[in-house]
């Protein structure tokens, strides 16, 4: 319990630490009259390229890679049928729960419920890259409450297992679309983006066909499902190296 309030007061506080760092560095104006996500391309003008948009996008992905870490190891003592430690299987819906719920609230400084956009533009505006982070978010939450519920043994379908990879996959199809048009770096982070959702695209997959063809005489896992685990890890490592 104490460690679940460390970690909530940590995702409050964090990122206003990203969202300020070095603010006395900009123009005054500019931090408060930009109120456009994407700034000219290659401007430090704008918040895409400036320091406390670096900062803050760093931030955020390193902490979604220590969450996906985390998510790794639990579905990697799963996966080799490891006997003790049972209660990491609830490590992947805590962390998803947590990332859902960062990414509703934190995930771009200028959107709702932490910017000056409201609901409606956020949800339903012109910026692809918000709606994404803010998808991104609600996925991560629905498939979640998924996952604790089917590992407290209150859904017991097997139609419930493809939630989980499907995220997996759904999520990394759409890392291919995922712009930082503004940015100055925004070549080198489509590519970032891209080995990512390769990734999560093969580790959803080898997930949802070892699920499907599993034999329910033979409940122990595939080697092949491994991999599931293995990208995870490598997602995780990649986003922590993250750097803009």
């Amino acid at each position: 319990m104490g460690f679940a309030i460390l970690l909530c007061l940590f995702l409050s506080i964090g990122p206003l630490w990203a969202q300020h760092d070095d603010a006395q560095t900009l123009v005054p104006e500019e931090v408060i009259t930009d109120h456009e996500h994407h700034g000219a391309s290659g401007s430090l003008a704008g918040w895409e390229g400036s320091i406390e948009g670096i900062a803050f996008s760093e931030f955020n992905h390193h902490l979604t890679g220590m969450l996906v870490l985390i998510i790794g190891l639990s579905e990697l003592r799963q996966s080799l049928a490891i006997p003790f430690w049972a209660w990491t299987r609830f490590l992947l819906p805590g962390a998803l729960l947590t990332a859902g719920s960062f990414l509703l609230v934190w995930s771009d400084h200028d959107a709702w419920p932490i910017g000056s956009m409201s609901f409606i533009q956020t949800f339903f505006g012109s910026d692809s890259e918000i709606f994404q982070h803010k998808s991104y978010g609600l996925l991560s939450m629905t498939v979640g409450t998924t996952e604790l519920f089917r590992r407290l043994g209150h859904i017991r379908s097997a139609v419930w297992v493809a939630p989980l990879p499907l995220f997996a996959i759904i999520g990394g199809m759409m890392l291919f679309a995922h712009s930082h048009g503004g940015h100055p770096s925004a070549h080198m982070i489509a590519m970032d983006h891209a080995i990512m959702g390769t990734m999560a695209v093969i580790a959803g997959s080898s997930k949802l066909l070892c699920n499907w063809f599993r034999s329910p005489s033979h409940a122990q896992s595939s080697k092949w499902e491994l991999l599931w685990p293995f990208l995870l890890l490598l997602i995780g490592i990649q986003l922590l190296l993250y750097s803009e």
